[in-house]
């Protein structure tokens, strides 16, 4: 419900004219005359008429009066956050020294007509070092010690023969690579017989001080060392040098695996004549924000409850609290962000910010019942220069770009020649609008960042990780939930070109569910129990067979009908019936895919639907369905749509 506006008098023309007759019978008994027809009850009534017009327009309060309201019950908007994407940025040649790409560098999609372009910022320093391979060694099940080559020696097995599952050919390099795309160039003989080239039993992994992660695989040439080529793999942000059989490297190493259901194993081993390294590129994480540093905001006046306000706002949020600094003889001091001033002292350095109107404020000065004042919060020194160490503004849900779509790198750096975001970008959301403000500042009357009831958990979850699309919390049935237990279902912002949606990205990253959990275990109930988990998402494949209008582009209608199915079994804002995604344990109905469909423009007639479940990480498929039933905690993932368009 919306935040009411306050009555200033609830009574109405009924009401009035009644209160008006009882008050004339107590102070003129005499008068006995109550006709509709006499004159006294004529006054009466136009006098409640306009009284009640009066009223009326006393209690429409207008928006900047609500605003206030808001901010006496301490209420602030959730402002926007902005969408995170990898960006790789690929050299021309090899490195050979260090390159930096600096904290800030910007890159962006390629502009389309009129739209602007989305800008990304890299939010640290890349640092992409030269590497050279300096050793091999190989490793068995035969010789678990290994076996040391050189990298330009005489040729040598990379494994046993015949390779088996677990043998090694671990690549030491002269330094640590973290985030950065190295390239092995192999020679070898053709000796690796019987594997599939497309989907050799290999995995490529790199050592991160406390085990082995896997590495992403760009390209691999040599078809898992079956052939001369090159291979380039994205090493993880973690990986550094250790010491193997007394050398100290930066380890990565080739391991066989076990072949899966009709994947061939390897019957010989590869023979290595050469394998060379070297850093061709380097990824870090990028935000669609614009990142300003050591922005200064004034000077102090040395007065309690003073505001300062940041040139570019909104401030977005998810990415950490932003530091406030003040100059003193000593150097710059740093001040704290709190939510309110409540529990600040007078020398604790403290400011509390509005992320959405960019304002900074230091603690006020508060007078007790007994005259006296209290300081909520250390003062600036008087002449002291305020500045705010780094923020980001931007950010929206338009940030969330797929895959490929950053292009272009709009600053000039050398030995960069191409970027690009291997990765969709995710977790962009459009700030708090005034509406949903108004209706969520009741929750925050009621409960005080305490939760007890559903709706109170979804408002402080939203609080917490502003970067998710969508909350849902779903209490105890004694079925899928437990008594006792309160699941709070996140679905993450996620990268959709007309509506398909990567499904690996509708998992919400390890750092939002920690975040989220930690905050709810801090305003639950005792004795309550909270689950914080993705949705159980039920894939849903519609096969269509449409009957197209006469002397229309059947491939236009076909593309036009896919792309309504996969807008409308939507999970994010944007998707379902109204819009805001598709409703959680709504189930999916033949009729309604109907109207969707017969809506497409150069639709004549929607001849047949057929509606099959799936399984969106196996692919596996249901039998046809007329009704998909959805459990509370679920929601439908569009699955490989089949539409055939006929001519009428």
């Amino acid at each position: 419900m919306a935040l009411p506006a306050p009555g200033l008098d609830d009574r109405r023309y009924p009401e009035l004219v009644e209160d008006a007759v009882r008050l004339v019978r107590q102070a003129c008994p005499e008068w006995t005359d109550e006709n509709p027809a006499d004159v006294g009850i004529a006054l009466i009534e136009a006098y409640a008429y306009l009284t009640d017009q009066l009223f009326g327009r006393l209690n429409q309060v207008p928006d900047r009066l609500q605003l206030k309201f808001l901010d006496l019950i301490g209420l602030r908007m959730v402002p926007p956050t902005p969408a995170r994407a990898p960006i790789t940025f690929w050299l021309a040649t090899p490195a050979r020294s260090a390159l930096t790409v600096a904290k800030g560098t910007e890159t962006a999609t390629v502009r389309s007509g009129a739209e602007a372009p989305i800008v990304f910022a890299t939010g640290a320093d890349l640092v992409i070092p030269a590497v050279a391979a300096t050793t091999l060694i190989t490793r068995t099940e035969e010789e678990p010690d290994g076996t040391e080559y050189e990298p330009g020696g005489p040729p040598f097995g990379a494994f046993a023969v015949p390779p088996q599952p677990g043998d090694e050919l671990l690549i030491g390099l002269d330094v640590a690579a973290p985030s950065v795309a190295v390239r092995l160039d192999y020679a070898g003989q053709t000796e690796g017989l019987g594997i599939d080239p497309r989907r050799p039993p290999l995995v490529w992994e790199a050592w991160t001080g406390t085990g082995w992660t896997e590495c992403e695989l760009d390209r691999d040439d040599t078809g898992g060392l079956n052939r001369s080529g090159s291979l380039v793999l994205h090493l993880p942000a973690n990986h550094q040098t250790s010491i193997v059989d007394g050398r100290l490297a930066g380890w990565i190493r080739a391991r066989v695996i076990e072949a899966e259901d009709g994947q061939p194993a390897y019957t010989a081993t590869p023979q290595v004549r050469r394998l060379d390294a070297c850093s061709v590129g380097g990824t870090v994480e990028s935000v669609h924000a614009e990142l300003v540093f050591d922005e200064i905001l004034g000077e102090s006046a040395g007065v309690p409850g003073q505001v300062y306000a940041v040139r570019s706002a909104p401030v977005l949020g998810g990415l950490g609290s932003p530091v406030v600094e003040t100059s003193s003889e000593e150097g710059w001091q740093e001040w704290s962000e709190v939510d309110d001033f409540a529990a600040s002292g007078p020398d604790q350095r403290h400011f509390r910010l509005d992320a959405v109107t960019g304002e900074v404020a230091f603690g006020p000065v508060v007078r007790l019942p007994d005259g006296c004042l209290k300081q909520h919060g250390a003062v600036p020194a008087k002449d002291a220069t305020v500045r705010i160490r780094g923020y980001a503004t931007g950010g929206g849900l338009r940030g969330n770009v797929p895959r490929g779509a950053v292009a272009e790198l709009r600053s000039s750096i050398p030995s960069v020649s191409v970027v690009e975001n291997r990765h969709a970008a995710h977790g962009g959301t459009d700030g708090e609008s005034l509406a949903e403000a108004r209706d969520r500042a009741p929750i925050l009357l009621r409960t005080r960042t305490r939760a007890v009831t559903a709706e109170d958990y979804e408002a402080l979850a939203r609080e917490a990780v502003p970067e998710a699309a969508r909350i849902r919390c779903i209490t105890a049935d004694g079925e899928q939930v437990p008594a006792g237990t309160v699941k709070v279902l996140v679905v993450p912002a996620a990268a959709q070109r007309d509506g398909v949606i990567s499904f690996a990205d509708l998992v919400p990253s390890p750092e939002l569910m920690e975040r989220l959990a930690e905050r709810l275990e801090n305003v639950r109930l005792i004795g309550t129990r909270v689950s914080v988990e993705p949705p159980r998402y039920r894939g849903v494949t519609v096969v269509a067979r449409l009957i197209a209008r006469p002397r229309v582009d059947r491939a236009r209608v076909r593309r036009d009908a896919v792309a309504a199915l996969h807008g409308f079994l939507n999970p994010l804002p944007g998707g379902g019936l109204d819009g805001r995604g598709w409703e959680f344990g709504r189930a999916v109905r033949s009729g309604d895919v109907y109207g969707v469909l017969q809506a497409v423009q150069g639709v004549e007639v929607v001849e047949d639907i057929r509606l099959f479940s799936a399984n969106p990480v196996t692919g596996e498929r249901g039998s046809e369905q007329q009704r998909i039933e959805l459990e509370r905690n679920s929601l439908v993932f569009s699955f490989e749509h089949l539409v055939r368009v006929e001519e009428n």
